[in-house]
């Protein structure tokens, strides 16, 4: 283990910041403690002046210089000459003092419980860490973010008593050796670097997000897998499919934890992720960010983003040009062995109703044309959707990006509007249906051919399923009984049907209608996410 205060001084190291430009006050001492002999601390006697200095130190550099400001006071004395910075774009790693996290809330002497507004809008974005291990990534979020075009100011809100906490080595270990760099349009000499990165690797693997689900960047990504034997995954919690499915290079959709995609993406060397923040974890199950001797790259078109990865150089450019020069310019070497098919999923018994999910899906992938929209907000089956229903085209799914329900039925309308001619299919829970039902009203007066199918468990069954790992029980509010959405879209317009056999389900699938359709279909309680 090691010390915030450490982690952060070898951080400030790898960067070049070991002067400090400041003003101290109480707050600021923790992180002065055992101020190292080769850094340089630069006194002002007026925090606008340490922001001036910092700010003609910056310029004359070329490099983000580190500003360490006295609490909200403080940082109000500097408010002039911050913003002289923000339109000068000059490229600041702001540090502010907060008093302990226990006396915020209190009131006490030199807090501020809403510190990240106080230097808005003259800062690019400003931050608080949640928890003292977070303030090395954060600094490193904030540093990059800095230097990334527009450069610019970036504050960061450190409590006193974060500097002596201990932080795993795991949280912080590539911290120091990320590279971001702006390509901007398709990267420049930074593709060529990274073509030779891949033409060189044992064993690369290409991860995609769901800024890779427009074309042409969808077909690029599988050119790009076919001539360099890429297996390609999907990131994880994906909004879109940026890959098609049905692919024998497809290999799935990354589990959501830190565990999960480390063990995932063991044996490969070189991890190239191209459209997806790195990563969208939702389960916490920690450990390292890499497996053993394994590198990554990440192209994304969101600075964000690449400032805030825990790990992994970074390029800010369109994903999709990049994918397409890398696929004009990636060659597999001899020796890379070609990438094996994944196994079919099994075939499961048929029963019921209720019916296996699974089993449902099957019908679905038969009785779909390729030009379907798919619609997925049935979230206790995502990981059996993704397994079973084929995905082939750039815009074949839509999921709603930030978990909350209530997305799915009306954005299938909305792409109904949009297109009337492709068929749009929305897989819904019982739960989620209820969040955006109003949707079918707007189905029934525009007769647009939405099939809506209604997955009905009659539970939140991934809330229950979360009960597990967070280690609880005796939950209220997860059952579901009671509901009837073949009488609710009655009442909306909408004609619908209880599923009672699947071959009911292929004939409603595959007959031509002019409006929507809702099936509210009995599935198995059970959940599989996605990975």
């Amino acid at each position: 283990m090691t010390t915030v205060r450490a982690q952060v001084h070898d951080l400030l190291r790898s960067w070049g910041l070991t002067t400090v430009f400041g003003n101290p006050g109480s707050n600021e001492l923790p992180f002065l403690d055992r101020f190292p002999a080769d850094f340089r601390y630069v006194l002002g006697l007026h925090e606008g002046a340490v922001l001036a200095m910092a700010d003609g130190y910056a310029q004359a550099t070329g490099r983000a210089a580190l500003v360490n400001l006295h609490a909200a006071a403080g940082l109000g004395n500097a408010m002039g000459n911050l913003a002289n910075a923000a339109q000068q774009h000059t490229p600041l790693l702001v540090t502010t003092g907060q008093q302990a996290r226990g006396m915020v809330g209190l009131g006490a002497m030199l807090s501020e419980a809403r510190m990240t507004e106080v230097a808005r809008p003259h800062v690019k974005a400003a931050f608080e860490p949640l928890r003292a291990q977070d303030v090395p990534r954060t600094l490193a979020e904030a540093h990059h973010l800095a230097m990334l075009a527009p450069r610019g100011p970036v504050l960061v809100s450190l409590p006193l008593d974060d500097w002596a906490a201990e932080v795993d080595p795991h949280e912080v270990e590539h911290l120091s050796t990320r590279r971001v760099a702006a390509g901007g349009g398709s990267g420049n000499g930074e593709v060529e670097m990274l073509a030779a990165r891949l033409a060189v690797a044992r064993s690369p693997v290409l991860v995609l997000g769901p800024e890779a689900d427009t074309e042409p960047a969808f077909s690029s990504a599988v050119a790009l897998a076919e001539r360099a034997r890429l297996p390609v995954w999907i990131a994880p919690s994906p909004p879109r499919c940026p890959f098609p499915t049905t692919h024998p290079h497809y290999r799935g959709v990354l589990p959501a934890s830190v565990e999960g995609v480390t063990g995932a993406l063991a044996g490969h060397d070189l991890v190239l992720v191209v459209g997806a923040p790195v990563f969208r974890y939702h389960v916490h199950r920690p450990g390292p960010y890499l497996p053993p001797g394994a590198t990554l790259v990440l192209v994304t078109a969101d600075p964000g983003a690449a400032a805030r990865a825990p790990m992994g150089d970074a390029l800010v450019a369109d994903p999709g040009a990049v994918l397409a020069r890398l696929a004009e310019e990636v060659v597999a070497p001899a020796d890379r062995l070609a990438v094996t098919p994944r196994p079919a999923p099994a075939a499961v018994a048929v029963e019921g109703p209720p019916f296996p999910a699974e089993a449902v899906f099957d019908v679905l992938a038969k009785a779909l044309p390729v030009e379907a929209v798919l619609v997925n907000e049935s979230t206790s089956n995502t990981g059996a959707f993704w397994e079973r229903v084929p995905i082939r085209r750039a815009g074949g799914l839509l999921f709603p990006a930030a978990g909350g329900l209530g997305f799915g039925l009306p954005a299938a309308v909305g792409a109904a509007l949009a297109d009337p001619d492709r068929p749009v299919v929305a897989v819904l829970g019982d739960g989620a249906t209820q969040y955006g039902v109003q949707g079918l009203w707007t189905a029934a007066r525009h007769d647009l051919p939405v099939t809506f199918l209604v997955l009905r468990n009659g539970e939140y069954g991934g809330l229950r399923w979360f009960t597990g790992p967070l280690g609880v029980r005796d939950v209220p509010g997860l059952d579901l009984p009671g509901i009837d959405a073949v009488t609710i879209a009655a009442g909306y317009g909408v004609p619908g049907e209880r599923v009672e056999d699947l071959d009911q389900l292929t004939a409603a699938l595959i007959t031509p209608r002019d409006g929507p359709l809702l099936l509210e279909i009995p599935v198995a309680s059970g959940v599989s996410f996605a990975g």
